[in-house]
């Protein structure tokens, strides 16, 4: 923020242009897509090893919930080597749901439209991971920039 002598701060005009904050918005989302795809595909390839008949749209909920909760497990982990486990698991569960969730619903609706849905391919698994990256990319940048927030 840039101030004047006695007057109200002035917010510096946003932009996307920083190459700092695009970095720490990408390594920020890595660590997120990282945690959201193991819930997530492990929860695809259980049901698709296993046979068991549940409804596509039951197993890809069930992968983004799982997707989100290993997401916040990994983050507490990371962050207990900086801070103490309870603060590390407060600071993870206030994460970016939203970055969170666009994520999931990217990956599995690539999932969905490549395969039909539920099915983990070696065609499918690079565009999702892809998709679960980019997705939530610009938002991750915008909110670190504008309000000094990492989501992770």
């Amino acid at each position: 923020m840039l101030e004047t002598s006695h007057e109200t701060p002035i917010a510096a005009p946003f932009h996307w242009r920083c190459r700092t904050t695009w970095r720490t918005a990408a390594y920020n989302t890595m660590w997120c897509l990282i945690g959201c795809s193991i819930g997530d595909m492990g929860t695809i390839l259980f049901f698709q090893l296993s046979g068991i008949a549940w409804p596509v749209l039951a197993i890809m909920s069930l992968a983004i919930m799982n997707g989100l909760i290993t997401s916040i497990m990994l983050e507490t982990v990371i962050l207990s080597r900086q801070m103490a486990l309870k603060a590390a698991f407060q600071t993870a569960i206030g994460m970016s749901l939203i970055s969170m969730i666009a994520m999931e619903a990217a990956m599995n609706l690539v999932d969905y439209w490549v395969t039909g849905g539920a099915k983990l391919t070696l065609t499918v698994l690079p565009l999702m991971s892809l998709a679960g990256f980019l997705t939530p990319l610009p938002y991750n940048y915008w909110r670190l920039k504008k309000y000094g927030k990492a989501c992770h």
